[in-house]
C-alpha cells in the first residue's frame, strides 16, 4: 500500500513538473517552449504533406492602462478571460500559447494546399478571436474582506497573420506574424493584416 502512494505521489510530482515546464501558470496555455516544440512540428508535418499552416500573433490592445490603473489582479483576470475566448476560436488540433505579458500565439495546422484559399481560412479564424476578444469583458474581483466588485472593460486586438508551407525556422514565423500585427497596431488597432513570406 505504502509503495502505491509513493508511486501516485511520484506521478502527481512529474505531471506538475511537466505542467510547470510547458504551460503557461496563469492561463494554462502552451508557454514559449511547448510553442516552439508544436511550431516545429508544424513546420515540418507541413513541408511533408504540401499543405499550408499559419501562425497569429494577438496584442491585446489597451491592456497597459487597466493592469496599470486597476492593479495586475484584474489584468490577471483579463488574461485569463482573453485566453479562454481564444480558445473557443480555434480546432482542437491548433495550439494556443501565451506568448507573454498582453500577447498570444495561435498555431493553425492542416489547412488548404492552396495558398489564397489557406490565407481566407487563416483570415476566418483570426477575424473570429478579434471580434470575441472585443467584446465587453465582466470581470469579477473577489477579495478577503470586501465585496465582490464587478468592473466592465472594452480591450480590442491587433493581430498579425503569417501562412506558410515551407522549412522555416520558428523565429522567422513569429517575426513575420509579429512584424504583421505591429502593422495592424500601427493603423489604428482592432485590425488584423497579413504577412506573405514566400
Amino acid at each position: 500500500m505504502a509503495l502505491r502512494e509513493e508511486k501516485n505521489r511520484l506521478k502527481l510530482a512529474l505531471e506538475e513538473i511537466n505542467k510547470l515546464a510547458f504551460y503557461d501558470e496563469l492561463t494554462g496555455l502552451a508557454n514559449r517552449r511547448l510553442l516552439n516544440d508544436r511550431l516545429q512540428q508544424t513546420l515540418a508535418a507541413r513541408q511533408r504533406a504540401g499543405r499550408y499552416a499559419a501562425l497569429i500573433f494577438i496584442d491585446l490592445d489597451n491592456f497597459k492602462p487597466l493592469n496599470d490603473v486597476q492593479g495586475h489582479t484584474i489584468g490577471d483576470l483579463l488574461l485569463v478571460s482573453a485566453a479562454r475566448r481564444i480558445t473557443a476560436c480555434v480546432r482542437e488540433t491548433d495550439t494556443v500559447a501565451r506568448f507573454g505579458g498582453d500577447e498570444f500565439v495561435v498555431v493553425l495546422g492542416d489547412l488548404s494546399a492552396d495558398r489564397a484559399e489557406s490565407i481566407s481560412q487563416a483570415r476566418v479564424i483570426a477575424e473570429k478571436i478579434r471580434v470575441s476578444l472585443g467584446e465587453t469583458y465582466r470581470l469579477t474581483l473577489n477579495s478577503p474582506g470586501a465585496e465582490e466588485a464587478l468592473l466592465e472593460h472594452h480591450c480590442t486586438s491587433s493581430i498579425g497573420l503569417a501562412v506558410f508551407n515551407r522549412q522555416h525556422s520558428p523565429e522567422e514565423v513569429i517575426v513575420w506574424a509579429d512584424t504583421a500585427m505591429y502593422q495592424a497596431k500601427d493603423e489604428g488597432r482592432n485590425l488584423i493584416r497579413v504577412c506573405q513570406p514566400l
